[in-house]
């Protein structure tokens, strides 16, 4: 089955704010984001992508413009299920203030329970987003093979949980996992397992292309290789 990559959309001007920007339109990357998005086909440039995903809000539109302007021919398609977290009533206010609400105790302890008010539940969020990577890990490989590498450009909570699922944790633990602005997470999905193949890199990318030997789904006993 195809490799999912995962980008976290640039540093936006709600990240530099404190704020939780959750679907308020208008957000934009601030100056450090713009510099990651215009540094993204570089890191990625040793890697085909057979087409991209995006969330549907501006600031992962405007991650993702560097990289079209490099590869005029890689078909780009919106996703709702890989948008951002509908926060609800907390959308908007700083990270700071919501950090004294009880359900902040919630999100961090054990999100698997937390509903944010007016919007929806960390499980839901989880569902929508593993189901949108099944569904285009079939289409990937249905149109180009199951080699094939394709990019999803969405936000930090549904980076982690897709990671969460792809590892096998429970969504209660996924507040240990991070995904820094314009990080890179790649996952391999076979038919026995997924791989996790970064996890918040912000470095170079090459040896994500194609291996001569992807050796198949078995995992590597004692470690592996690594890249060529």
């Amino acid at each position: 089955m195809p490799t999912l990559i995962l980008v976290r959309h640039g540093r936006s001007t709600a990240n530099t704010a404190g704020v939780l920007a959750g679907r308020t339109p208008g957000v934009a990357l601030d100056e450090r984001g713009a510099a990651q998005a215009a540094a993204l086909p570089g890191r990625l440039a040793g890697v085909p992508l057979a087409a991209a995903v995006t969330s549907p809000l501006q600031r992962c539109r405007e991650t993702l413009a560097p990289l079209l302007a490099a590869r005029p021919g890689l078909p780009l398609h919106t996703d709702e299920r890989v948008g951002e977290v509908h926060y609800g009533d907390w959308s908007g206010r700083k990270l700071a203030e919501l950090a004294g609400e009880p359900l902040w105790e919630v999100v961090q302890r054990h999100p698997s329970a937390a509903v944010f008010p007016a919007g929806e539940s960390l499980r839901d969020v989880q569902a929508r987003a593993v189901a949108a990577v099944r569904d285009w890990n079939d289409r990937i490989e249905r149109e180009h093979g199951p080699d094939a590498r394709y990019l999803v450009c969405t936000h930090g909570d549904i980076v982690k949980s897709v990671v969460a699922d792809a590892l096998g944790l429970h969504l209660d633990h996924f507040q240990r996992i991070t995904a820094d602005p314009c990080s890179v997470t790649a996952i391999r999905y076979t038919r026995l397992r997924p791989y996790l193949l970064r996890l918040g890199d912000t470095g170079d990318l090459s040896a994500l292309a194609p291996a001569a030997d992807p050796g198949g789904g078995d995992a590597a006993v004692g470690g592996g290789a690594g890249a060529p």
